[in-house]
C-alpha cells in the first residue's frame, strides 16, 4: 500500500513539476540537471532523482512559485528511499531467520566426548557481527566441550614461540583480503606457560571450547575461543 500511495503522490507531483520547465507538453531532451531530474523522476530512480531535484531546489531559491513543486519531487524521492531501505532491511532479517531455521542445531555433547567439527560446521549459523546477541542456544550449549578443530593458523601475537593464534578453514581467501566471518575463526589460546611453532600447513587442534561474545572498544572481536592441549600437523 505505501508503495502504491508513493507512485501516485509521484505521478500527480509530476503534473505540478510542469510549472517549473518551459511550455512544452515534454521537456526537452537535453543533458539540462532538469531534464534528467525529470526522466529519473519518471522512471522511479529516486536515489538518481535526488540529487538533481536538490541542485534545482538550490538554483531556485528566488522563485518560490516554481520551487515548491520540486521541494515536493525531493520530498517523495527522500520517503520512497526511506521506504526500500526499511524494505530492504526487512528483507534481510528475514532471510536471517530462514537461513538460521534451516540450519542443522548441534547435538548436546556426552560426558567425556571429544567433538570433532569442522571449523564452518561449528559455525554454521549467520551472525550480526555489529549488533551481537543471535548466537543459537545449541551452539551456546557447546561452551566447555572438549572440540578436535582443523584449519590453518595466523599468529595473532608473534611470529615465534606462538600462545595465541586464529584458527580458520582456509588462507587462500585471507591473503586476498576476504577474512573469514567472525563465526568462523576460533582464537587459541596455548596453555600459560607454553608456546608453539608457526605451521605453515593445515593443523589439528584439541580443546576445550568458550563460546561468548568478546568486546573491545565497543566492537565484536570474537564470539569462539579454544584453551588448546595440543597442536599438531594434519597427516597428508
Amino acid at each position: 500500500m505505501r508503495f502504491i500511495l508513493s507512485a501516485l503522490l509521484g505521478c500527480s507531483l509530476l503534473v505540478a513539476g510542469s510549472a517549473w520547465a518551459a511550455p512544452t507538453t515534454q521537456p526537452a531532451a537535453d543533458g539540462s540537471v532538469q531534464y534528467r531530474a525529470q526522466q529519473a523522476f519518471t522512471n522511479r530512480q529516486y536515489a538518481v532523482a535526488l540529487p538533481l531535484l536538490q541542485k534545482l531546489a538550490d538554483d531556485g531559491k528566488r522563485q518560490p512559485d516554481k520551487l515548491a513543486a520540486v521541494q515536493e519531487q525531493i520530498r517523495v524521492c527522500q520517503k520512497s528511499i526511506a521506504t526500500i531501505q526499511q524494505q530492504q532491511a526487512t528483507d534481510a532479517a528475514n532471510a536471517l531467520a530462514t537461513s538460521n531455521e534451516q540450519r542443522k542445531p548441534h547435538a548436546k555433547p556426552q560426558a567425556g566426548q571429544t567433538l570433532e567439527l569442522s571449523i564452518k560446521d561449528l559455525g554454521n549459523f549467520d551472525y550480526d557481527a555489529d549488533k551481537g546477541g543471535n548466537i543459537p542456544e545449541d551452539v551456546k550449549g557447546l561452551s566447555g566441550a572438549k572440540l578436535r578443530l582443523h584449519g590453518f593458523m595466523i599468529p595473532m601475537d608473534q611470529a615465534e614461540s606462538i600462545t595465541q593464534f586464529a584458527l580458520v578453514p582456509s588462507l587462500f581467501a585471507c591473503c586476498f583480503g576476504q577474512p573469514p566471518q567472525i563465526q568462523h575463526t576460533i582464537v587459541v589460546n596455548c596453555p600459560k606457560g607454553k608456546a608453539v611453532s608457526y605451521y605453515p600447513d593445515e593443523i589439528s587442534v584439541e580443546g576445550t571450547l568458550k563460546v561468548d561474545e568478546k568486546k573491545e572498544d565497543g566492537y565484536i572481536v570474537s564470539i569462539f575461543e579454544l584453551e588448546c592441549q595440543s597442536v599438531k600437523p594434519v597427516a597428508k
